[in-house]
């Protein structure tokens, strides 16, 4: 009893000292976005990195969750006689919860782990305090262009996933349940709503921030060489995922109280 109680403690330390640590970042890296100098070079290359590179885990995943999806929608609503609803059940599905937290966990797998392992190498081969002994700030060069770019960069990855899957289930659609094109898109366009559109992008920036500032945060207190690296590299990974599934509940109640009110 006495060591559970222990191993809680030190879960709920390193809980506090972790959302402490990642709050100080975050509210530093926000200081250092509104301050001179701007460094929009930096951030377009961050986008060009998270963005251009990531489309391909992008489309894949959109492509075979919008088509499993139509496959489960033909089969589950048939028995209800309600098939004609598989297209409007399947694109706010899409727009407001799939789209954003699939893509979000795929994209934040892969460049979360990206950021910890470069800002995290840095760390251990001393060139962070390298940058810090030529006077410059380690969070304006590092962190905030990572974050700025990966909150600009999710939204329009989950545009493009929400409209690859849309369109990966029409195709399954035609096939199971003998719709035309012309009404699949009708009853998608007639079932969504702007509150969906902004409701799924205002998730998606948020997971952008979330990633790029776990990402940096494991990588700046990366400790023990190229083991603490890879550690820290799976650890940054565990943790986006985490938040990100802990961030969809609470950002999923605020904009339905914000759209609905």
């Amino acid at each position: 009893m006495r060591a559970f109680f222990e191993r809680l403690g030190h879960w709920a330390l390193m809980s506090i000292t972790y959302i402490d640590g990642t709050s100080r970042m975050f509210f530093r890296a926000c200081a250092a976005l509104v301050t001179p100098p701007f460094r929009p070079h930096v951030v377009i290359a961050q986008i060009e990195y998270t963005g251009i590179q990531s489309i391909l885990v992008a489309t894949i995943t959109a492509l075979f969750t919008g088509a499993v999806m139509a496959l489960q929608m033909a089969f589950s609503l048939e028995r209800f006689g309600a098939e004609s609803f598989a297209a409007n059940v399947l694109a706010v599905s899409l727009v407001r919860e799939l789209g954003p937290v699939l893509t979000g966990l795929l994209v934040g797998g892969r460049v979360g782990a990206g950021i910890t392992a470069e800002v995290g190498s840095m760390q251990v081969t001393e060139q962070v305090d390298a940058i810090r002994s030529l006077g410059a700030d380690p969070i304006r060069e590092l962190v905030t262009p990572k974050i700025l770019a990966c909150a600009i960069v999710l939204p329009i990855l989950t545009v493009f996933a929400i409209e690859v899957g849309i369109i990966s289930g029409m195709v399954v659609s035609m096939l199971e349940l003998d719709v035309t094109p012309v009404f699949y898109l009708r009853q998608v366009n007639d079932i969504l709503e702007i509150s969906d559109f902004l409701g799924g992008l205002g998730k998606s920036a948020f997971f952008g921030i979330i990633i790029g500032i776990v990402g940096c945060y494991k990588g700046f207190n990366t400790r023990g060489g190229t083991v603490g690296v890879g550690k820290a590299t799976t650890e940054s990974v565990v943790n986006i995922c985490l938040s990100i599934l802990v961030a969809d509940l609470f950002l999923t109640k605020i904009f339905m109280i914000l759209f609905q009110a």
